[in-house]
């Protein structure tokens, strides 16, 4: 009896030794236990695998979705690069750590060319223009086609044809159909003289467009600019005007079609115009038809001298939106301001508008046909006229119509997902770079706060007021908000993180799906067979842009699973197989929810579904 329980003891303490042996290798790396095979039982897939099957029921089979995100680094390279992270040293290997790994490593490209003579950039891509074309005479310069499809497509400006005379540059087509376009427009044209830059069809249809304009056209002379289908059908978009035109010269202006059909697109104007002589700046069409655009004008036309500015179809037929104008016009000089037809979103927006025209001589500003919810601080009693002005609460916000502003197929009811049934399938496309996860051994070494903000910067290379700082800005405050109420949420860097968090929410018997693939997107669809899921709370995971895959997960309250076969309208052979999730409870939902747009209710009425995404995820209770 006592050697059987000698026997017993044994091998229950071989047992954990070789269990703590096994973690360490995979939380540490080891040379020795690194072969170029790739079923290497000490690889970060490797231990990811052993670690799903503690933590998950073994009944329940793995996502082969999510082990394919899982990072490619061998034993010894996370064993290696862990080490530089606890140490604070990975920046020395950057460049080695983000090819191995597979990480997103936007790095900034230094000066090329020097603007002699004229040029024509078609079908050129990511470049930096310092210094390009300063103090020429004459001229012209024609980016076409420019960055056109890049996943990442960067452009830096910066004192391009600075103090030059007479001299045109043309952007047609720049950066369409891209991922993560940004670009850098500093001190450009400042101090000019003639001359004219035309920003026509300027990165449409891009996922997460940037702009900076910082003293762009400052002390500039008569130095037209016009900026057409100007971020047109983009999504969360930013565009940055520090400075622009400041203490410039009859420099006209013009925005046409400016953010027209975006998603959540913000425009900042901070010193736009200040100090300016007979400034001429015309906002025509502006975020109209869009979804939730905010602009903020700061000091815009502050001191200004005969300035004339016009807001013509500006927000018109937009879902809600914001804009706010601080100290517009102040100090000004003659300056005349026109709203015509100005925020009339057909779902009431807010304006706000504090020191607007203060202190300023023979100023004319003229409201006509103004919409509704707007609030005026400070505002001068004489030069401002209100024709056609609707008042708060004088009539009924108007009604959303049905699909404005919303794409098509994006949101659905359960009754669509049967058998047989033609239905409009939305863009699932995920836009986002190709990136895996990190092992946690790294990731959890790796600082990930505001307040670690400068040592994140180090880590990754990140250059001040550059494209990866935002990236990484972005992501910080994504995370960082605060939970809706009732709402449960973690960013997670590592499968095995949110393997822990799907497991805290949902118990260890749980199962994640996504839609196979995009064939069908943004086409009609033919409905296949089709699985109900039962009624659960769900755990959904959606991609942040950041260096390696990031995931902000959250539990969803009171869902319904459906899985899909999904067939091609002319072949009717299944080429998809898709995963829908509907949401049963939306009482807690806005309003203005784009769901209620396009399928014309209300919150607590109906339940409403959508795909999942590519890249994207569901967790639930398997059945």
């Amino acid at each position: 009896m006592r050697l059987v329980n000698s026997r017993r003891l044994y091998s229950f303490l071989v047992s954990i030794l070789l269990l703590c042996f096994a973690h360490q290798v995979c939380s540490s790396g080891s040379e020795e236990a690194d072969s170029p095979k790739k079923d290497n039982p000490f690889s970060p897939k490797a231990c990811l695998i052993r670690y799903w099957s503690t933590r998950i029921h073994p009944n329940i089979p793995k996502s082969s979705f999510l082990l394919s995100k899982a990072s490619p680094l061998t034993a010894a390279e996370s064993g290696a690069y862990a080490a530089l992270a606890a140490k604070g040293n990975l920046s020395s290997r950057l460049l080695q750590f983000c090819e191995a790994g597979n990480l997103f490593c936007p790095l900034e490209a230094e000066p090329v060319l020097d603007g002699r003579g004229d040029t024509d950039f078609s079908f050129y891509s990511n470049n930096n223009f310092a210094k390009y074309g300063i103090a020429r005479l004459g001229g012209v310069d024609q980016f076409k086609n420019y960055s056109s499809g890049a996943n990442f497509a960067i452009g830096s400006f910066s004192r391009y044809s600075k103090e030059s005379t007479g001299r045109r540059e043309g952007f047609s087509s720049y950066a369409n159909d891209g991922n993560v376009a940004h670009s850098n427009f500093t001190s450009y044209g400042s101090g000019a003289t003639g001359g004219a830059g035309v920003f026509s069809n300027y990165m449409p249809r891009v996922n997460v467009p940037g702009l900076r304009f910082a003293s762009y056209d400052s002390s500039g002379n008569d130095h037209k600019r016009t900026f057409s289908s100007y971020s047109d059908d983009a999504n969360s978009g930013n565009q940055v005007f520090t400075g622009y035109g400041r203490n410039g010269n009859a420099v006209p202006e013009v925005f046409t079609s400016y953010g027209a059909m975006s998603n959540v697109i913000g425009s900042t104007f901070t010193g736009y115009g200040e100090g300016g002589n007979g400034a001429n700046d015309s906002f025509k069409s502006y975020t109209t038809n869009s979804n939730n655009p905010t602009n903020t004008f700061r000091n815009y036309g502050a001191g200004g001298n005969d300035g004339n500015d016009d807001f013509v179809n500006y927000r018109d037929s937009a879902n809600a939106g914001t804009d706010s104008f601080q100290s517009y016009g102040k100090d000004s000089n003659s300056q005349k301001i026109t709203f015509a037809n100005y925020g009339k979103s057909f779902s009431i927006g807010f304006d706000s508008f504090k020191e607007y025209a203060k202190d300023a001589v023979e100023q004319s500003v003229g409201f006509k046909i103004y919409g509704e919810n707007t609030t005026f601080k400070d505002y001068p009693e004489k030069g401002v006229t209100f024709d056609q002005y609707t008042k708060p609460g004088s009539v009924h916000p108007p009604k959303a119509r049905n699909g404005a502003a919303v794409e098509e197929g994006k949101f659905f009811r359960e009754g669509m997902l049967e058998e047989g049934n033609i239905m409009r399938m939305a863009n699932i496309k995920d836009w986002m770079p190709k990136r895996s996860f990190l092992p946690r051994a790294i990731a959890s070494k790796l600082p990930f706060s505001s307040k670690e903000l400068g040592e994140m910067k180090r880590t990754f290379g990140a250059k001040d007021n550059s494209t990866l700082e935002r990236i990484l800005i972005k992501a910080l405050g994504e995370c960082e908000r605060p939970p809706s109420p009732g709402e449960t949420r973690r960013c997670v860097r590592s499968i095995e993180d949110m393997i822990d968090f799907a497991v805290m929410v949902l118990g260890e018997k749980v199962v994640a799906r996504t839609t196979d693939n995009v064939a069908g997107s943004g086409e009609d669809i033919l409905i296949g067979k089709v699985k109900v899921g039962k009624t659960t709370k769900s755990v959904s995971c959606h991609q942040s842009l950041y260096p390696s895959l990031l995931y902000y997960c959250h539990s969803v309250p009171k869902v319904r699973v459906y899985e899909a076969d999904i067939h091609g309208i002319g072949s009717k052979k299944k080429i998809n197989h898709g995963v829908a999730i509907c949401h049963l409870d939306t009482t807690s939902w806005s309003p203005n929810h784009g769901a209620f747009l396009a399928l014309g209710s209300v919150p607590g009425v109906i339940e409403v579904c959508h795909w999942i995404f590519e890249n994207d995820l569901t967790w639930t209770v398997a059945e």
